[in-house]
């Protein structure tokens, strides 16, 4: 949303920049670090981390700071008082029970995805999940058949500008990183209304995705379904998984 200049308060947008800069690429910052990762004077950061580790949302040894547990509060009351998660999660798990294989929802969040709802572990217990899959977590939404659904559902134009002047990083060696090839992608997805992904975000992991949509027609988050271990063809998923998924979007529906 948009806001008037006078109902900024530049004061927190600069400590959000902060608190955001740390992330599974660099879990420990010093002010020299998190100044040039939130944009700002290495003594404003200073600053900022100060009063953070003051309030209890980070933890210090006097020169690196790093995230404290009272951060999860505020996943915790998305999660909590969030509808979304709600609903989804017993879809989630009947089919993670019907299958032995593991559900996310995701939404789209900046450049990224964040997964919002999983599934309960139904799988037998030496199977492999993918690295980072955890609740919460954060996925680079190009290179992920989530991030793709949704892209996908953005207008042509809205689209081009969330692409324009974007740093498409590669992951592994299958990652799509040119924007000719992004934009295909998204246009298959957008025509088929799924998409698939293999070994783009991590060498091993398999993907499924359908879009979640409301009443209205609106998708509000993606659904997928993740395999490990063994690479499986688009067309035995498409054959075996996606009907399960399709008629997964169908029963939560009116829910969303």
């Amino acid at each position: 949303m948009s806001i008037a200049k006078a109902d900024f308060i530049e004061g927190i947008a600069k400590g959000m920049a902060v608190l955001e800069s740390f992330d599974t690429e660099r879990q420990r910052l010093n002010a020299t670090l998190a100044a040039e990762r939130a944009g700002l004077t290495r003594a404003a950061a200073r600053r900022h981390l100060l009063t953070l580790a003051h309030l209890g949302y980070l933890e210090t040894d006097g020169s690196y700071f790093w995230m404290a547990p009272k951060v999860l509060r505020f996943s915790g009351s998305y999660l909590a008082s969030s509808r979304l998660p709600r609903a989804l999660q017993p879809t989630l798990n009947r089919l993670a029970a019907q299958t032995g294989e593991s559900f996310s929802a995701v939404v789209l969040d900046g450049e990224e995805v964040v997964i919002v709802a999983r599934s309960g572990s139904y799988g037998t217990p030496t199977r492999v999940l993918a690295y980072g899959l955890h609740l919460g977590a954060r996925l680079p939404a190009h290179a992920t058949s989530t991030g793709r659904v949704l892209l996908a559902a953005m207008a042509p134009a809205q689209f081009t500008q969330w692409l324009k002047g974007r740093h498409l990083a590669r992951l592994t060696p299958r990652t799509v990183t040119q924007a000719r090839g992004l934009r295909q992608l998204i246009a298959r997805a957008r025509k088929d209304d799924y998409c698939f992904a293999s070994e783009e975000h991590e060498l091993g992991v398999q993907a499924l995705a359908v879009p979640l949509r409301d009443m209205q027609g609106h998708t509000v988050a993606a659904l997928n379904v993740v395999l490990s271990g063994t690479r499986y063809q688009e067309e035995t998923l498409q054959r075996e998984m996606l009907p399960l998924l399709f008629e997964a979007a169908r029963e939560v529906r009116s829910l969303l």
